[in-house]
């Protein structure tokens, strides 16, 4: 809320949706949340979590486009995960 104006663009990269790979990792109510806020934002976002059915569901109000990435930290980066990129503008 501070630092929320127009002008101000938000990067979020939170722990992704149910899995536990973190010390420190957020509900599904911190998920709708985080959604909730979102919407009364008055800047510019970027989201990226998982690509789940779940997460779909909670922010179809925004605009999401599906990344396929490979996770450099693993040895066989040939497997691509699809990850989602989650907007409030269209870029």
């Amino acid at each position: 809320e501070k630092y929320d104006r127009p002008e101000t663009f938000f990067y979020l990269d939170p722990p992704y949706w149910e899995l536990k790979l973190y010390n420190f990792n957020f509900s599904q109510a911190d998920f709708h949340e985080l959604e909730a806020r979102l919407r009364a934002l008055k800047g510019r976002f970027i989201l990226s979590l998982n690509d789940r059915p779940e997460v779909r569901d909670l922010f179809v109000a925004f605009r999401v486009q599906t990344v396929d990435v490979a996770y450099t930290a693993r040895r066989d980066t040939k497997g691509r995960q699809h990850e989602l990129l989650i907007t409030n503008f269209d870029p």
